[in-house]
């Protein structure tokens, strides 16, 4: 592989990540220059990597300049659709297909996530963890790649259900459920466990855009 391709896809695995952790959030403009000085990247992968994203409808066009699009009102429902579909799926298949291991490293994690509460960006970067690992306990490539897809749209919400107050222990609990219904191989209860904690975080963001829009 050139050094050039090297590049292009670390310039845009680094301007992907900045958008998913809140470097840049919705709105934002990115500037290639800004963006070369900030990654140490020549401008060359980095055009690449926004015209890269732009296609992939992660970034929108204002005037001349390129900005993190954001998500309107339908394209939030309809992007919760999908997920709903899609997560419950995996939780589904991670019944059926996921290791002991891998049943191990999911209760791991919601033991470790709990020192979390308190904290809704770490915690959300758990979450975010979380859903991945049963992603890949489902053992299914193509779905993984469209959830890896929506996942990557979830990064246009500028802010995260997490920090509604409560919502944490809440989430957490739901996701022992998950965890839980996987571990006992209920391909159903998994499936519905993990459509019910995708229902009340949409529920959630719901009630925070409604507030801030009435602020």
């Amino acid at each position: 592989m050139s050094q050039t391709r090297v590049q292009q896809k670390d310039a845009y695995s680094l301007i992907l990540d900045a958008i998913d952790t809140g470097i840049y959030r919705p709105g934002d403009r990115l500037v290639e220059s800004d963006l070369a000085e900030r990654f140490g990247v020549s401008r060359t992968p980095i055009r690449e990597a926004l015209q890269r994203l732009e296609t992939q409808s992660l970034l929108a066009r204002d005037g001349r300049s390129l900005i993190v699009a954001s998500l309107d009102h339908n394209q939030m429902s309809e992007l919760y659709a999908v997920r709903t579909e899609l997560e419950g799926l995996a939780a589904r298949l991670a019944a059926r297909h996921a290791t002991e291991e891998e049943i191990q490293v999911l209760q791991g994690m919601v033991d470790e996530d709990r020192k979390l509460i308190d904290e809704p960006q770490a915690l959300a970067r758990a979450n975010r963890r979380f859903h991945k690992q049963i992603h890949l306990a489902s053992h299914n490539r193509f779905l993984v790649q469209q959830l890896d897809l929506v996942h990557r749209s979830m990064a246009l919400m500028a802010t995260t259900s997490l920090a509604a107050q409560g919502r944490g222990e809440v989430a957490l609990g739901e996701h022992a459920a998950i965890v839980d219904a996987i571990s006992r191989r209920d391909e159903h209860a998994a499936y519905k466990a993990l459509r019910d904690h995708i229902s009340v975080a949409f529920v959630t963001r719901l009630k925070l855009d409604s507030l801030k829009s009435g602020d």
